[in-house]
């Protein structure tokens, strides 16, 4: 018998893909910049390892994200 609900995205894939619909549904600013702001920093930085580290680009000071080919391809 469980007492405890699932989390919802305590699967990593899972996680990574609704990162990247949050991702699709904002609007580039420049260069195809999306605002980390907009996404939520500190979700990125747990899914280190997974595939969202293949379909976002982190800059390096942490301000914004951009997709990747292959990300991008997800909403193709």
């Amino acid at each position: 018998m469980k007492f405890v609900q699932p989390r919802p995205f305590a699967d990593p894939e899972v996680a990574a893909r609704k990162i990247i619909e949050i991702a699709n549904g904002v609007e580039a600013a420049q260069d195809g910049r999306i605002h980390i702001e907009k996404i939520s920093g500190p979700f990125l930085y747990q899914l280190k390892g997974t595939p969202a580290d293949g379909w976002l680009w982190l800059h390096d000071s942490g301000t914004y994200v951009k997709f990747t080919d292959t990300g991008a391809q997800l909403f193709a």
